[in-house]
């Protein structure tokens, strides 16, 4: 099996990535359960990619079932060091049209129910999430989105609440009031995940709808939000294609080392369970150290 250097992770209507050759179908295990399904990996722009459907085909997970760490470990095992997430997002500015692209460069955490960390077990690290989603991929996906003829916004904060109930119009109204511009469920555990994993991670947010704030725009339903993105994934897959072919070979981001000064707990006091479960995670520290202190 050939590893894969990017990963595309499909979510609210983007249960397929189309245009990959080679195909090959990997059924990962890892010690936080199972992925949300099978991946694909396949070869796009001669760069060597895996697919995961966020919510498995069919969509048949809730955002907070979502078996986030298992997802990214996964990844990560497979040698991704780029993820590009496709998401469904309603709007919070009147400026953010249905059918726009954008690619947040902040986050706001409204979740309340989900595992955000790989660490634990005996192993303590804090990552820095100052600026959430890579800078240098984010500007690789907006220059591509810009070339695949959508109309994209580059930078702006991202609500991730719990779900699976869209907002109050309280709430709304209030995200409104924080300076937030878009609004959904599934940005966050991974952004966090992807940081540990350092892994360089974007959001590519398609917005589907104008949340509750706005009276004169029809009820937010499921039915609009899907029918919304599916309009916009061939868009979103020419986004995709474009940003494989422009990926750097080597990459120099803060994302790549973000653990080197994240690590707290001297690793000659971690189990070893521990180190053999994040050995994916943490195999450049233990490789060379003996299991010795950082």
């Amino acid at each position: 099996m050939r590893p894969a250097r990017v990963a595309v992770i499909g979510g609210s209507g983007f249960y397929q990535m189309e245009g990959l050759t080679e195909l090959e179908e990997v059924r990962q295990s890892t010690p936080f359960g199972d992925p949300s399904d099978t991946i694909v990996l396949g070869t796009l722009e001669g760069v060597r990619v895996a697919f995961l459907p966020r919510h498995g085909r069919g969509h048949r997970i809730l955002p907070t079932e979502v078996p986030a760490r298992a997802n990214i470990y996964a990844l990560k095992s497979l040698g991704v060091e780029f993820i590009i997430s496709v998401s469904a997002v309603g709007s919070l500015r009147e400026e953010l049209q249905p059918l726009h692209l954008i690619v947040p460069d902040q986050i706001i955490d409204r979740t309340r129910a989900r595992a955000s960390t790989f660490f634990g077990g005996g192993l303590v690290a804090h990552v820095a999430m100052a600026d959430p989603f890579c800078a240098a991929l984010s500007d690789i996906v907006c220059e591509s989105a810009r070339d695949a003829g959508a109309t994209v916004h580059r930078g702006g904060t991202y609500v991730v609440m719990e779900g699976p109930a869209f907002s109050t119009r309280a709430e709304s109204h209030l995200y409104r009031s924080w300076g937030a511009d878009v609004i959904g469920m599934t940005a966050l555990p991974e952004a966090k995940l992807a940081r540990e994993a350092e892994i360089c991670y974007v959001t590519l947010a398609s917005v589907t709808d104008y949340d509750t704030w706005y009276e004169a725009h029809a009820e937010v339903t499921a039915e609009m939000i899907i029918s919304n993105l599916s309009r916009n994934v061939a868009t979103c897959r020419r986004v995709v294609a474009n940003a494989v072919r422009r990926l750097p070979e080597a990459r120099h981001c803060f994302c790549a080392t973000a653990l080197d000064d994240a690590l707290v707990t001297p690793l000659r006091l971690v189990p070893d369970k521990t180190k053999r479960a994040l050995a994916p995670i943490i195999g450049r520290f233990l490789a060379g150290a003996g299991g010795g202190p950082r």
